[in-house]
């Protein structure tokens, strides 16, 4: 992947905005991403903490990773005995 020169999430558009080096502006629509890829309010809630903590992380894991096999390893449902 090309380098990224500028990562930030626009909270007006709901969207992690990236700048590469060659100029190209990517923009990924969260909510479209967590509609497609979350089935819990734990997988959202995972989402949400990378888009607004570290949302180089959250574009690497959107557009390189398996974001499946990552909210299934760090979501655990767990019941309250």
């Amino acid at each position: 992947m090309r380098k990224i020169v500028s990562c930030e999430f626009n909270i007006d558009t709901a969207c992690v905005e990236l700048r590469l080096e060659d100029g190209t502006l990517l923009s990924i629509d969260c909510t479209a991403v967590e509609n497609e890829v979350a089935n819990s309010m734990y997988q959202r809630s995972e989402l949400d903490y990378l888009i607004y903590n570290d949302p180089v992380a959250y574009a690497n894991l959107i557009l390189n990773g398996d974001p499946d096999l990552y909210l299934k390893a760090v979501t655990k449902k767990t019941p309250l005995d």
